[in-house]
């Protein structure tokens, strides 16, 4: 075929592709994980691929194990050509992609299975093993897949792979490792997956894995604020890994930010030292990449002096979280209400006052439901909260997963109030912190869009010996760089920033012991966080 004819295929696939996706609600999409591959970074992508091959894979054997509509067998064409294609296979499980794929390609060599990847690779139907897997997996976060198949995929994946998959790990994890067992030994795979894998715990073995068993040549991740899909606030990377373990002295590329074909910056990791990185997005070591980590650790941590939780999920703010002017007109009881903070956004200090009850001395003072009795009780002694609580039924509250765990489901989850938090996610670049450091005097406790940090251990014992060194404690929280902070955290498309309670609890702490040594003297090992 033409690359005249192909680009003319192209261009009705692209049409074909947006009138697909027009059909569906952005919900849904994300739910099913369907993004589709931008046509010139599948080229971008098969390019780099040849440039891999060299002479090594002459007859090109194509497979995509989630082929939507065909964007990445249209770039092999274009770069490899109809005739060095000597078989493709694409499997895909929508109907409606899987009939669009085969009645564009299926002149041009393309044979589509109808069908869920994981199920077709478990009953022995997939074809002849591939050398070439170009591939967009579907990104469907875990908590959108049922118990039962995430169990399904974890005993399939270590069957055929021998990596024991995390629960908390998505669809796309699980394709990359069951299609690379399909892939023939000495075969070529791209992947297009999120980023996430490269900081989180549960990217652990994936990681392991494309360190230790595979020859991984090339780890391109795109800027956070370039998300390659305009629906999918997704942070993106490439990889290209040859099915053969790694040579003792092999050295990965690293390249983050442009295209593929010329990114911002560039770096050689040896692929031991990628065995022993917790985040690595660290790689490469360059100015234009924002997030390093300092602690190693092994030296003091945040997590050395601060007991570091999420804030309280409700389960439904805008029913349990009131305006504590609302709460006294309504003539809800003040003992079964406590004092909370508003939403990081409405926020608009990092230094908190309390009035004489102790809420916080803003100008939208909020307290939060929070009563231990059964129901008959509070019926009987508050007619009024109870006559609230009645409301939740015909609002649709009852049927939430957190209320239905409760009991009583009006009972928030117990956190004491702490002096310092810091917030879960923000946006921030080059010096500035991405995450604010709040220092809290009041008893507000926070939602799970804060983390609280309680402090503990000899900090602790010296706060409550000299308790006007808690301004110094925020200050110093207030010099933890935002490279570090964007370091432990995780980032995703836009440049959205996260971080959880044991990645706060990694950050140096170095800071304190430099200012007061004593400290240090009673620090205990690390233990589990949550």
């Amino acid at each position: 075929m033409t690359t005249y004819g192909n680009s003319l295929i192209e261009s009705r696939r692209q049409a074909i592709q947006a009138d697909i996706d027009a059909r569906k609600s952005a919900a849904e999409r994300n739910r099913l994980g369907q993004f589709a591959t931008p046509n010139a970074l599948a080229v971008d992508i098969a390019r780099y691929v040849e440039s891999v091959l060299v002479q090594t894979q002459s007859s090109i054997r194509f497979a995509d194990p989630s082929i939507g509509s065909g964007s990445f067998f249209s770039a092999a064409l274009t770069v490899f050509g109809h005739k060095r294609i000597s078989s493709a296979i694409g499997i895909e499980l929508d109907s409606v992609f899987a009939d669009a794929a085969r009645n564009l390609w299926g002149d041009e060599g393309l044979e589509v299975l109808l069908g869920d990847f994981t199920r077709v690779i478990a009953n022995g139907s997939c074809p002849t093993a591939p050398n070439v897997i170009l591939a967009n997996p579907p990104y469907v976060r875990h908590h959108h897949m049922s118990k039962e198949d995430k169990e399904r995929l974890q005993d399939l994946t270590f069957k055929m792979s021998g990596v024991e998959v995390s629960g908390l790990a998505g669809l796309y994890v699980y394709f990359l490792l069951l299609a690379t067992a399909w892939l023939e030994e000495g075969g070529v795979a791209a992947w297009l997956i999120p980023s996430e894998f490269m900081d989180v715990n549960y990217g652990a073995a994936l990681k392991a894995y494309l360190a230790d068993r595979v020859t991984l040549i090339r780890v391109h991740r795109f800027d956070p604020d370039d998300v390659q899909f305009g629906d999918a606030l997704v942070s993106s990377v490439v990889l290209v890994f040859r099915k053969t373990p790694p040579a003792a002295d092999h050295t990965v590329e690293f390249t983050f930010g442009g295209t593929l074909v010329e990114p911002h910056a560039r770096d050689l990791v040896p692929h031991e030292r990628l065995g022993e990185s917790r985040k690595w997005t660290v790689y490469p070591s360059h100015a234009k990449n924002d997030r390093q980590t300092i602690s190693d650790g092994k030296g003091p941590t945040l997590g050395d002096f601060f007991r570091v939780q999420r804030g309280i999920a409700t389960g439904c703010n805008k029913f349990f979280v009131l305006d504590r002017a609302e709460a006294m007109r309504l003539e809800l009881p003040s003992k079964y209400l406590r004092p909370i903070l508003p939403s990081p956004r409405h926020l608009k200090t990092t230094s908190i006052d309390a009035d004489g009850d102790g809420y916080p001395l803003l100008d939208h003072q909020l307290c939060v439901i929070d009563c231990n009795l059964p129901e008959p009780m509070v019926k009987a002694l508050y007619p009024a909260l109870w006559e609230y609580l009645q409301t939740a039924q015909s609002l649709g509250i009852m049927d939430g997963y957190l209320i239905g765990k409760r009991s009583p489901w009006y009972r928030q989850e117990q956190r004491e109030s702490t002096p310092f938090l810091c917030t879960y996610m923000g946006r921030g670049s080059d010096d500035k912190q991405p995450f604010r450091f709040i220092w809290n005097r009041s008893k507000a406790i926070g939602t799970n869009l804060y983390l609280m940090l309680n402090p503990q251990n000899s900090l602790a014992a010296m706060l409550r010996q000299h308790p006007d060194r808690a301004e110094t404690v925020h200050a110093l929280l207030g010099q933890v760089t935002g490279n570090e902070l964007r370091g432990e955290g995780r980032v995703y498309g836009g440049g959205l920033n996260k971080i959880e309670p044991s990645e706060l609890a990694r950050i140096s702490a170095a800071s304190f012991v430099e200012l007061w040594p004593e400290i240090m003297f009673d620090v205990q090992p690390q233990g589990k966080l949550f």
